[in-house]
Formats: structure tokens, sequence, C-alpha cells
């Protein structure tokens, strides 16, 4: 099993910045890719940045030039810079990683964070 924990949500004020963390711990062979979701309230999950094993990342239109993931593989620890922050930016943001672990056998799966608040509200 892999544990996905998120910090580094709150409240921000337009205009400002957050950095999220979500760190992934068990039996973790390898973290294929990690990545950041967002839900708004009545709105669908959607994709905001997601970043492979060697570094390749990609963003979801409405954060391009204004978030940027990155990831330390020794500590199975995806980050999320987000500056410029817009109230529409506002959701739950969840953690996802692609996981191969160890068990009987490999086994790879995704798993999910259990989502931390981000508010951008003056």
């Amino acid at each position: 099993q892999v544990q996905l924990v998120e910090s580094g949500g709150g409240l921000v004020q337009p205009g400002g910045s957050l950095r999220l963390s979500c760190a992934a711990s068990g039996s973790i062979v390898t973290i294929n890719s990690m990545g950041w979701y967002r839900q708004a309230a009545g709105k669908e999950r959607e994709l905001v940045a997601s970043i492979g094993s060697v570094g390749n990342a990609y963003y979801g239109n409405s954060v391009k030039g204004r978030f940027t993931i990155s990831r330390d593989n020794a500590k199975n620890t995806v980050y999320l810079q987000m500056s410029s922050l817009k109230p529409e930016d506002t959701a739950v943001y969840y953690c996802n990683a692609d996981v191969t672990t160890t068990g009987v056998g490999l086994f790879r799966g995704a798993y999910w964070g259990q989502g931390t608040q981000v508010t951008v509200s003056s």
C-alpha cells in the first residue's frame, strides 16, 4: 500500500503564492509519475499538473505560466508552487501518484491523497 500525505494548503489573497507538498510512503519500488488535481465546488476534478520520473512536466491551460510542479525522487515528494493565484484557483487539491509497489510480486496502481483546501480570497 501507498500513503500520500499533502500539506501546504490555506487561505491566500489574490496575486499571492502557496506551495503544496505531497510525500509518498509505503512499499514503493518506483513512482512512475506524480501529479496534482483539483476539484472546485460543483465542478469535476481536473488535472492541474503532472510530472514524470525524468522530470517531464505537463500543465493544464488555466495554470500555465503561474504554477510549477517539481519532484524530489530521493524523498518521494512532489511539490506544486502556485503563484499569481486567482479566486478561480479555489478548490480542494489532490495529490496523485502512479506507483509500482512490492508485495507478492510487483503491482502498479494509482493512489490519491486526502486533499488539501486552497482558498484564494480577499
